[in-house]
Protein backbone atom coordinates (compact mmCIF):
# COMPACT_ATOMS: atom_id res chain seq x y z
CA UNK A 1 0.00 0.00 0.00
CA UNK A 2 2.93 2.11 1.09
CA UNK A 3 4.20 2.56 -3.07
CA UNK A 4 0.55 3.15 -4.10
CA UNK A 5 0.31 5.94 -1.87
CA UNK A 6 3.81 7.55 -2.79
CA UNK A 7 3.02 6.60 -6.42
CA UNK A 8 -0.38 8.53 -6.28
CA UNK A 9 0.63 11.44 -3.97
CA UNK A 10 3.54 11.85 -6.85
CA UNK A 11 0.87 11.96 -9.42
CA UNK A 12 -1.40 14.34 -7.32
CA UNK A 13 1.92 16.81 -6.83
CA UNK A 14 2.62 16.28 -10.85
CA UNK A 15 -0.39 17.02 -11.72
CA UNK A 16 -1.04 20.18 -9.36
CA UNK A 17 2.32 21.44 -10.47
CA UNK A 18 1.10 21.25 -14.00
CA UNK A 19 -2.08 22.77 -13.89
CA UNK A 20 -0.33 26.01 -11.46
CA UNK A 21 2.05 25.83 -14.50
CA UNK A 22 0.23 25.64 -17.70
CA UNK A 23 -2.66 28.49 -16.03
CA UNK A 24 0.79 30.66 -15.61
CA UNK A 25 1.88 29.93 -19.05
CA UNK A 26 -1.65 30.41 -20.42
CA UNK A 27 -1.59 33.83 -22.40
CA UNK A 28 -3.41 35.95 -19.64
CA UNK A 29 -3.53 39.67 -19.44
CA UNK A 30 -2.16 41.99 -16.52
CA UNK A 31 -4.21 45.13 -14.92
CA UNK A 32 -6.99 44.70 -17.32
CA UNK A 33 -10.18 46.96 -16.75
CA UNK A 34 -13.40 48.29 -17.99
CA UNK A 35 -13.03 52.06 -20.36
CA UNK A 36 -14.29 53.91 -22.27
CA UNK A 37 -14.41 57.25 -24.44
CA UNK A 38 -15.19 60.55 -22.96
CA UNK A 39 -17.79 62.78 -25.03
CA UNK A 40 -16.85 66.73 -24.31
CA UNK A 41 -20.34 68.64 -24.37
CA UNK A 42 -19.57 71.85 -25.70
CA UNK A 43 -21.78 75.46 -25.41
CA UNK A 44 -23.52 75.93 -28.69
CA UNK A 45 -23.85 79.60 -28.26
CA UNK A 46 -22.64 81.92 -26.15
CA UNK A 47 -25.01 83.10 -22.64
CA UNK A 48 -25.72 82.15 -18.99
CA UNK A 49 -25.07 78.40 -18.47
CA UNK A 50 -27.58 76.84 -15.95
CA UNK A 51 -26.51 73.00 -15.15
CA UNK A 52 -29.23 70.57 -13.16
CA UNK A 53 -28.51 69.04 -9.75
CA UNK A 54 -26.82 66.00 -10.84
CA UNK A 55 -24.36 64.01 -8.83
CA UNK A 56 -21.12 62.79 -10.29
CA UNK A 57 -21.64 59.33 -11.84
CA UNK A 58 -25.28 59.79 -12.64
CA UNK A 59 -26.48 57.56 -15.33
CA UNK A 60 -27.40 59.78 -18.34
CA UNK A 61 -30.28 58.64 -20.94
CA UNK A 62 -29.40 59.40 -24.81
CA UNK A 63 -31.64 62.75 -25.50
CA UNK A 64 -31.90 64.11 -21.49
CA UNK A 65 -31.41 67.75 -20.82
CA UNK A 66 -27.83 68.25 -19.23
CA UNK A 67 -27.71 72.09 -19.33
CA UNK A 68 -29.11 75.50 -20.68
CA UNK A 69 -27.57 78.22 -22.31
CA UNK A 70 -29.53 81.49 -22.04
CA UNK A 71 -28.14 84.58 -24.11
CA UNK A 72 -31.01 87.67 -23.37
CA UNK A 73 -29.18 89.60 -25.53
CA UNK A 74 -29.41 87.71 -28.94
CA UNK A 75 -29.87 90.39 -31.55
CA UNK A 76 -33.64 89.69 -32.79
CA UNK A 77 -33.92 93.17 -35.26
CA UNK A 78 -33.99 91.34 -38.01
CA UNK A 79 -36.81 88.72 -37.26
CA UNK A 80 -38.96 91.83 -35.95
CA UNK A 81 -38.84 93.22 -39.25
CA UNK A 82 -39.56 90.23 -40.90
CA UNK A 83 -42.64 89.40 -38.47
CA UNK A 84 -44.01 92.75 -39.30
CA UNK A 85 -43.92 92.36 -43.14
CA UNK A 86 -45.49 89.47 -42.36
CA UNK A 87 -48.38 90.95 -40.46
CA UNK A 88 -48.47 93.79 -43.26
CA UNK A 89 -49.14 91.15 -46.08
CA UNK A 90 -51.37 89.35 -44.31
CA UNK A 91 -53.37 92.18 -43.71
CA UNK A 92 -52.98 93.12 -47.73
CA UNK A 93 -54.43 89.67 -48.71
CA UNK A 94 -57.43 90.19 -46.23
CA UNK A 95 -57.68 93.49 -47.72
CA UNK A 96 -57.52 92.03 -51.34
CA UNK A 97 -60.22 89.10 -50.91
CA UNK A 98 -62.83 91.68 -49.38
CA UNK A 99 -62.25 93.72 -52.51
CA UNK A 100 -62.48 91.01 -54.36
CA UNK A 101 -65.35 89.40 -52.85
CA UNK A 102 -67.24 92.35 -53.10
CA UNK A 103 -66.40 93.08 -56.75
CA UNK A 104 -67.86 89.57 -57.70
CA UNK A 105 -71.17 90.36 -55.98
CA UNK A 106 -71.60 93.14 -57.36
CA UNK A 107 -70.22 91.52 -61.31
CA UNK A 108 -72.84 88.58 -60.69
CA UNK A 109 -76.03 91.93 -59.54
CA UNK A 110 -74.60 93.56 -62.75
CA UNK A 111 -75.01 90.54 -64.39
CA UNK A 112 -78.38 89.60 -63.21
CA UNK A 113 -79.44 92.98 -63.63
CA UNK A 114 -78.58 92.23 -67.59
CA UNK A 115 -80.38 89.23 -67.64
CA UNK A 116 -83.70 90.58 -66.50
CA UNK A 117 -83.37 93.59 -69.32
CA UNK A 118 -82.80 90.75 -71.66
CA UNK A 119 -85.83 88.88 -70.84
CA UNK A 120 -87.81 92.39 -70.56
CA UNK A 121 -86.09 93.60 -74.18
CA UNK A 122 -87.30 90.56 -75.74
CA UNK A 123 -90.38 90.24 -74.27
CA UNK A 124 -91.06 93.98 -75.37
CA UNK A 125 -89.68 93.56 -79.04
CA UNK A 126 -91.67 90.48 -79.43
CA UNK A 127 -94.90 92.38 -77.89
CA UNK A 128 -94.13 95.46 -80.56
CA UNK A 129 -94.02 93.56 -83.53
CA UNK A 130 -97.01 90.96 -82.70
CA UNK A 131 -98.79 94.37 -82.67
CA UNK A 132 -96.44 95.58 -86.25
CA UNK A 133 -98.11 92.59 -88.06
CA UNK A 134 -101.77 93.18 -86.61
CA UNK A 135 -101.33 96.76 -88.02
CA UNK A 136 -99.60 95.46 -90.98
CA UNK A 137 -102.58 92.79 -91.57
CA UNK A 138 -105.06 95.30 -91.19
CA UNK A 139 -103.69 97.70 -94.03
CA UNK A 140 -103.30 95.07 -96.42
CA UNK A 141 -106.78 94.02 -96.14
CA UNK A 142 -108.76 93.86 -99.35
CA UNK A 143 -112.06 94.60 -97.90
CA UNK A 144 -111.41 97.39 -95.87
CA UNK A 145 -113.89 100.49 -96.36
CA UNK A 146 -113.22 103.45 -97.63
CA UNK A 147 -111.86 105.98 -95.32
CA UNK A 148 -109.86 109.22 -95.39
CA UNK A 149 -106.38 109.15 -95.35
CA UNK A 150 -106.62 110.90 -91.69
CA UNK A 151 -109.13 108.00 -90.61
CA UNK A 152 -106.38 105.34 -91.79
CA UNK A 153 -103.77 107.55 -89.93
CA UNK A 154 -105.62 107.59 -87.23
CA UNK A 155 -106.46 103.26 -86.80
CA UNK A 156 -102.34 102.06 -87.69
CA UNK A 157 -100.21 105.22 -87.23
CA UNK A 158 -98.17 105.68 -83.22
CA UNK A 159 -98.54 109.54 -84.04
CA UNK A 160 -95.44 110.10 -80.90
CA UNK A 161 -93.73 107.48 -82.96
CA UNK A 162 -93.95 109.02 -86.15
CA UNK A 163 -90.50 110.23 -87.73
CA UNK A 164 -89.71 114.40 -88.59
CA UNK A 165 -91.41 114.89 -92.10
CA UNK A 166 -92.82 111.65 -92.50
CA UNK A 167 -95.60 111.38 -95.04
CA UNK A 168 -98.81 110.73 -93.71
CA UNK A 169 -101.01 109.04 -97.47
CA UNK A 170 -102.06 105.79 -96.66
CA UNK A 171 -99.53 103.69 -99.37
CA UNK A 172 -97.05 105.36 -97.49
CA UNK A 173 -98.51 104.43 -94.37
CA UNK A 174 -98.31 100.95 -95.54
CA UNK A 175 -95.09 100.68 -96.37
CA UNK A 176 -94.10 102.14 -93.50
CA UNK A 177 -96.20 99.48 -91.63
CA UNK A 178 -94.07 96.71 -93.46
CA UNK A 179 -90.81 98.70 -92.93
CA UNK A 180 -92.00 98.71 -89.02
CA UNK A 181 -92.06 95.03 -89.25
CA UNK A 182 -88.58 94.04 -91.09
CA UNK A 183 -86.98 96.34 -88.42
CA UNK A 184 -89.08 94.66 -85.10
CA UNK A 185 -87.67 91.62 -86.43
CA UNK A 186 -84.14 92.17 -87.02
CA UNK A 187 -84.32 93.68 -83.92
CA UNK A 188 -85.52 90.87 -82.36
CA UNK A 189 -83.35 88.26 -83.88
CA UNK A 190 -80.36 90.45 -82.74
CA UNK A 191 -81.67 90.70 -79.07
CA UNK A 192 -82.08 87.09 -79.37
CA UNK A 193 -78.23 86.44 -80.24
CA UNK A 194 -77.67 88.62 -77.01
CA UNK A 195 -76.81 92.18 -79.26
CA UNK A 196 -79.23 94.76 -78.90
CA UNK A 197 -79.99 97.34 -81.35
CA UNK A 198 -82.43 99.59 -79.54
CA UNK A 199 -80.67 102.77 -79.64
CA UNK A 200 -77.94 102.55 -82.54
CA UNK A 201 -74.86 102.53 -80.42
CA UNK A 202 -75.04 100.05 -77.13
CA UNK A 203 -74.51 96.39 -78.44
CA UNK A 204 -75.38 95.45 -75.00
CA UNK A 205 -77.08 96.93 -72.25
CA UNK A 206 -75.26 99.51 -69.23
CA UNK A 207 -75.37 96.77 -66.76
CA UNK A 208 -73.68 94.21 -68.85
CA UNK A 209 -70.99 96.66 -70.12
CA UNK A 210 -70.43 97.47 -66.52
CA UNK A 211 -70.14 93.80 -65.22
CA UNK A 212 -67.24 93.38 -68.20
CA UNK A 213 -65.57 95.96 -67.09
CA UNK A 214 -65.35 94.35 -63.54
CA UNK A 215 -63.92 91.15 -65.45
CA UNK A 216 -61.19 93.16 -65.41
CA UNK A 217 -60.70 94.27 -62.60
CA UNK A 218 -61.57 90.72 -61.08
CA UNK A 219 -58.84 89.38 -63.02
CA UNK A 220 -56.57 92.21 -62.23
CA UNK A 221 -57.47 92.11 -58.06
CA UNK A 222 -57.06 87.73 -58.51
CA UNK A 223 -53.05 88.12 -59.93
CA UNK A 224 -52.61 90.94 -57.21
CA UNK A 225 -54.02 87.94 -54.56
CA UNK A 226 -51.67 84.86 -55.88
CA UNK A 227 -48.77 87.63 -55.38
CA UNK A 228 -49.48 88.74 -52.12
CA UNK A 229 -49.69 85.23 -51.00
CA UNK A 230 -46.29 83.86 -52.64
CA UNK A 231 -44.88 86.84 -51.13
CA UNK A 232 -46.20 85.86 -47.74
CA UNK A 233 -45.13 82.19 -48.19
CA UNK A 234 -42.16 83.25 -48.74
CA UNK A 235 -41.50 86.04 -45.70
CA UNK A 236 -43.15 82.83 -43.08
CA UNK A 237 -40.18 80.62 -44.47
CA UNK A 238 -37.35 83.51 -43.96
CA UNK A 239 -38.72 84.17 -40.70
CA UNK A 240 -38.90 80.44 -39.59
CA UNK A 241 -34.89 80.22 -40.63
CA UNK A 242 -34.12 83.85 -39.22
CA UNK A 243 -36.25 82.09 -35.99
CA UNK A 244 -34.43 79.27 -35.73
CA UNK A 245 -30.93 81.72 -36.20
CA UNK A 246 -32.07 83.32 -33.15
CA UNK A 247 -33.10 80.43 -31.28
CA UNK A 248 -29.33 78.85 -31.84
CA UNK A 249 -27.97 81.98 -30.83
CA UNK A 250 -30.57 82.76 -27.80
CA UNK A 251 -29.09 79.29 -26.20
CA UNK A 252 -31.91 76.75 -25.04
CA UNK A 253 -31.10 73.02 -23.72
CA UNK A 254 -28.55 70.83 -24.23
CA UNK A 255 -29.13 67.71 -24.32
CA UNK A 256 -26.79 64.10 -24.19
CA UNK A 257 -26.29 62.63 -27.49
CA UNK A 258 -25.33 59.34 -25.61
CA UNK A 259 -26.43 56.42 -22.85
CA UNK A 260 -23.60 57.36 -20.50
CA UNK A 261 -22.43 58.42 -17.37
CA UNK A 262 -22.02 62.42 -16.02
CA UNK A 263 -18.12 62.47 -15.73
CA UNK A 264 -16.66 65.75 -15.26
CA UNK A 265 -18.13 69.15 -14.79
CA UNK A 266 -15.79 71.59 -16.47
CA UNK A 267 -17.87 75.23 -15.75
CA UNK A 268 -19.70 75.76 -12.88
CA UNK A 269 -23.59 76.93 -12.18
CA UNK A 270 -24.51 80.43 -13.51
CA UNK A 271 -21.28 81.38 -15.34
CA UNK A 272 -21.20 83.49 -19.09
CA UNK A 273 -19.56 81.37 -21.50
CA UNK A 274 -18.54 81.93 -25.11
CA UNK A 275 -19.46 79.63 -27.95
CA UNK A 276 -17.64 76.44 -28.60
CA UNK A 277 -16.28 76.23 -24.75
CA UNK A 278 -16.47 72.75 -22.93
CA UNK A 279 -19.01 72.25 -20.10
CA UNK A 280 -18.80 68.89 -19.19
CA UNK A 281 -17.60 64.97 -19.81
CA UNK A 282 -19.88 61.67 -19.96
CA UNK A 283 -18.75 58.34 -20.56
CA UNK A 284 -20.26 56.71 -23.49
CA UNK A 285 -21.57 53.04 -21.74
CA UNK A 286 -22.50 52.39 -25.64
CA UNK A 287 -19.06 52.05 -26.82
CA UNK A 288 -17.09 50.33 -23.51
CA UNK A 289 -14.22 48.34 -23.88
CA UNK A 290 -11.68 45.94 -21.83
CA UNK A 291 -8.34 47.82 -22.20
CA UNK A 292 -5.07 45.52 -20.95
CA UNK A 293 -1.27 44.84 -20.71
CA UNK A 294 0.48 41.82 -22.09
CA UNK A 295 3.59 40.06 -22.62
CA UNK A 296 5.69 40.87 -25.51
CA UNK A 297 5.49 36.95 -26.17
CA UNK A 298 1.35 37.02 -25.86
CA UNK A 299 1.37 40.06 -27.54
CA UNK A 300 3.28 39.03 -31.00
CA UNK A 301 0.99 35.72 -30.75
CA UNK A 302 -2.35 38.20 -31.30
CA UNK A 303 -3.77 39.35 -34.07
CA UNK A 304 -6.80 41.47 -34.59
CA UNK A 305 -10.22 39.89 -34.43
CA UNK A 306 -8.85 36.89 -32.27
CA UNK A 307 -10.93 35.33 -29.37
CA UNK A 308 -10.79 36.11 -25.86
CA UNK A 309 -12.78 35.73 -22.78
CA UNK A 310 -12.67 38.75 -19.18
CA UNK A 311 -13.75 37.75 -16.28
CA UNK A 312 -14.09 40.97 -13.72
CA UNK A 313 -12.69 40.00 -10.53
CA UNK A 314 -14.61 38.48 -7.86
CA UNK A 315 -17.05 37.80 -10.44
CA UNK A 316 -17.68 34.26 -11.74
CA UNK A 317 -19.07 35.16 -14.98
CA UNK A 318 -17.06 35.12 -17.86
CA UNK A 319 -17.18 37.20 -21.00
CA UNK A 320 -16.59 36.41 -24.79
CA UNK A 321 -15.24 38.81 -26.70
CA UNK A 322 -12.64 39.62 -29.70
CA UNK A 323 -9.41 41.45 -29.80
CA UNK A 324 -10.00 45.31 -31.49
CA UNK A 325 -6.77 47.34 -30.85
CA UNK A 326 -2.73 46.23 -30.48
CA UNK A 327 -1.56 49.40 -29.71
CA UNK A 328 1.92 47.92 -28.47
CA UNK A 329 4.31 49.82 -26.07
CA UNK A 330 4.22 53.37 -24.70
CA UNK A 331 0.53 53.62 -26.21
CA UNK A 332 0.29 56.56 -23.70
CA UNK A 333 -1.80 58.66 -26.19
CA UNK A 334 -4.78 56.73 -27.43
CA UNK A 335 -5.85 57.38 -23.60
CA UNK A 336 -6.29 60.89 -23.77
CA UNK A 337 -9.96 61.06 -24.54
CA UNK A 338 -10.67 58.16 -22.58
CA UNK A 339 -12.13 57.59 -18.83
CA UNK A 340 -8.98 55.86 -17.22
CA UNK A 341 -5.60 56.28 -18.10
CA UNK A 342 -3.13 53.64 -17.67
CA UNK A 343 -0.87 53.11 -15.29
CA UNK A 344 3.08 53.34 -15.68
CA UNK A 345 3.63 50.02 -15.27
CA UNK A 346 0.61 49.28 -18.00
CA UNK A 347 2.70 51.77 -20.23
CA UNK A 348 6.05 49.41 -19.77
CA UNK A 349 4.23 46.62 -20.96
CA UNK A 350 2.31 45.92 -24.26
CA UNK A 351 -1.55 47.25 -24.42
CA UNK A 352 -4.23 45.42 -26.31
CA UNK A 353 -7.98 46.41 -26.03
CA UNK A 354 -11.24 44.10 -26.32
CA UNK A 355 -14.40 44.34 -27.50
CA UNK A 356 -17.21 42.32 -25.07
CA UNK A 357 -20.58 42.96 -26.11
CA UNK A 358 -22.08 41.00 -23.89
CA UNK A 359 -20.45 42.49 -21.46
CA UNK A 360 -21.32 46.46 -22.93
CA UNK A 361 -25.06 45.06 -22.77
CA UNK A 362 -25.04 44.27 -19.02
CA UNK A 363 -27.43 46.33 -17.22
CA UNK A 364 -25.62 45.83 -14.06
CA UNK A 365 -22.04 45.66 -15.14
CA UNK A 366 -22.18 47.18 -18.44
CA UNK A 367 -20.67 50.99 -17.66
CA UNK A 368 -18.60 49.72 -14.73
CA UNK A 369 -15.61 51.97 -15.98
CA UNK A 370 -12.63 50.87 -14.04
CA UNK A 371 -13.58 47.75 -12.43
CA UNK A 372 -10.49 45.20 -13.10
CA UNK A 373 -10.45 42.01 -14.26
CA UNK A 374 -8.20 39.17 -16.60
CA UNK A 375 -8.33 38.42 -19.78
CA UNK A 376 -7.63 35.18 -21.27
CA UNK A 377 -6.38 34.24 -24.56
CA UNK A 378 -5.94 30.47 -25.01
CA UNK A 379 -7.53 27.49 -23.55
CA UNK A 380 -6.75 26.72 -19.95
CA UNK A 381 -6.41 23.53 -18.20
CA UNK A 382 -9.25 24.21 -15.95
CA UNK A 383 -11.34 25.98 -18.67
CA UNK A 384 -13.57 23.05 -18.50
CA UNK A 385 -14.11 22.96 -14.65
CA UNK A 386 -14.92 26.73 -14.89
CA UNK A 387 -18.04 25.81 -17.75
CA UNK A 388 -19.40 23.90 -15.28
CA UNK A 389 -19.42 25.93 -12.69
CA UNK A 390 -20.81 28.25 -14.93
Amino acid sequence: MKPLRLILSILLIVVALWVIIAEQMAGASANAFVNAPLVTIRADTAGDLSLPDTPFGARIQKGETIATIDDALVDNLRLNDLRMEQEFTGAEIMRITADLTSTIALRDSLLDRAATFRAARLEELRARLEHARLRLAILEREDLPETTNQEIISLVDELPNRLPMEPGLAPLILDHARERVELLEIALKAAEDGVFLGDGYNDSPNAEQRATELETVISDLESRLVESKARLEALTQRSQRENRRVSSLGGGEITSPVNGIYWELLQADGVNVQRGDPLLRLVNCDATFVSLSVTERVFNSLRIGDAASFRLTGREQVFEGTVARLAGAGAATIYQNLAVAPSQKHLERYDVALLLPELTADSERGCSIGRTGRAFFDERPLSWFRELLD
